[in-house]
């Protein structure tokens, strides 16, 4: 198989290369030079937002293309129009952010999509970008050869949006640990590398149009991740379950400052953590233990000293020590079990 990503350095894209490399496919990546490429793959070089930045695709063919863009879908939109006679297959590694606001626990590929997204729109918000690069892609391969990969909150090695991260590097201090509760809320995730392995395995057969891509939902829970974090660092953390009530009541805020947290029975937990994945799954979408994603992201991160790179794109995440002592402090926990078991 001949692959072109576009990208290929970072997360998901980086995962996405390294995967098809171990299959033995011929891989080329077309990025802006900032980081190298995974040993093996052929680098083009180009910066899709400037005058002729897909100069260096003007030739070539492929069997098909992974695009991973967030920002203007116009940039998605003329890659997808140059490459459409020469590429079998357009994959576009989409989120679930796509669908209007708010959707229902147990939403399949079937939900209203958020209005106002154009194909050949500047940058304006995350979800709208999203969608109108599903549409630039959809119009230039048509439904059967693109496929439109929207993928829930994603986890695992090379990491830089700083969720798992920020938890490991917590929980490594030790100390008493603000975990918020319930210990058994479900999470869904998926790992990055079981995205990228269901890909490649969608490329290899022929699948077209949307799939939402994630773990079933409660494949872990908080306390299942936590408890990860704490085995893989060694460290005699506390995991001190705090009530949802009582970490709102503080103003902090859920999947920002506490990473991957939702409170359970609101819109952004049946939005972020309940997706229907049922069409994934029957395709062949396979999903590892969390404490494989755990370990293999720790010992990553130990290899980079502790601290991983960061999209500038993105806003930081994580709870101050100050704020979490304070609540510490305060008392009222009980959104589960005080301690590191059940």
């Amino acid at each position: 198989m001949r692959l072109l990503v576009l990208g290929g350095t970072e997360f998901v894209g980086r995962a996405v290369v390294e995967a098809a490399l171990g299959r033995g496919w011929e891989v080329t990546v077309l990025h802006r030079g900032r980081h190298a490429p995974p040993p093996g793959a052929r680098a083009l070089h180009g910066d899709r937002t400037a005058p002729d930045g897909l100069a260096a695709l003007a030739r070539g063919a492929w069997d098909a293309v992974v695009d991973t863009w967030s920002a203007a879908p116009r940039a998605v939109r003329d890659a997808a129009r140059l490459l459409r006679d020469r590429a079998g297959r357009y994959v576009y590694v989409s989120s679930c952010s796509v669908y209007a606001w708010a959707p229902p626990a147990g939403y399949t590929e079937d939900a209203p999509l958020v209005e106002g997204a154009s194909a050949s729109a500047g940058q304006r918000d995350y979800a709208r970008d999203k969608r109108g690069a599903e549409l630039a892609v959809s119009d230039a391969f048509g439904a059967d050869r693109s496929v439109l990969v929207r993928s829930g909150l994603i986890l695992g090695p090379y990491e830089n949006v700083g969720r798992l991260p920020w938890w490991l590097n917590r929980v490594a201090r030790g100390g008493p640990v603000l975990a918020p509760g319930p210990y058994d809320l479900p999470l869904q995730y998926i790992d990055v590398r079981d995205l990228a392995d269901w890909t490649l395995g969608a490329v290899e057969g022929e699948l077209g149009g949307p799939y939402n891509l994630a773990s079933p939902p409660g494949h872990t829970t908080m306390g299942g991740l936590l408890e990860a974090c704490a085995t893989v660092t060694g460290t005699a953390a506390e995991l001190r379950w705090t009530s949802p009530g009582t970490v709102l009541a503080a103003g902090i805020e859920p999947w920002g400052q506490l990473p991957v947290w939702t409170p359970p029975g609101s819109d952004l937990h049946d939005a972020l953590q309940r997706a229907d994945v049922s069409r994934a799954l029957s395709t062949g979408l396979a999903c590892r233990p969390v404490e494989d994603t755990v370990a293999d992201t720790w010992s990553w991160l130990r290899d980079l000293g502790g601290t991983a790179p960061r999209r500038p794109d993105r806003p930081p995440v994580g709870l101050d020590p100050q704020t979490e002592a304070r609540v510490l402090a305060a008392g009222g926990t009980g959104g589960g079990v005080s301690g590191t078991t059940p």
